[in-house]
């Protein structure tokens, strides 16, 4: 399963997962959505870069702020970059964050 983002660009992101833990996720470099499962829709709550996501995530600073802001089932997608540096992941995030209200996290 894949989840669709938009950006505020137009630029359309496929995302892998969600996946419910971070037994899935590469330590690879990528964009990684924070999702709350509600039913069958999944409501962003947070989005972030990393040159090692899965390592990210599971030492994330916000962590607590997703865990408040999901009642349900907490879930993590990823877009993974092989060939972006993190000026490159970054502007991804900016992109997807000036799009959404999350939460957690800044614009």
């Amino acid at each position: 399963m894949a989840i669709k983002v938009e950006g505020c660009s137009g630029s359309k992101y496929s995302f892998e997962g969600p996946y419910s833990g971070t037994d899935s996720l590469s330590d690879n470099s990528g964009v990684y959505l924070i999702v709350c499962k509600n039913g069958s829709e999944y409501d962003p709550i947070d989005v972030g870069e990393s040159a090692t996501v899965k390592t990210r995530v599971e030492n994330h600073n916000r962590a607590e702020c997703w865990k408040k802001n999901c009642k349900t089932t907490l879930m993590i997608a990823v877009y993974y970059t092989p060939n972006k540096q993190q000026a490159g992941r970054m502007e991804v995030e900016q992109d997807i964050r000036c799009k959404y209200n999350f939460p957690c996290g800044t614009k």
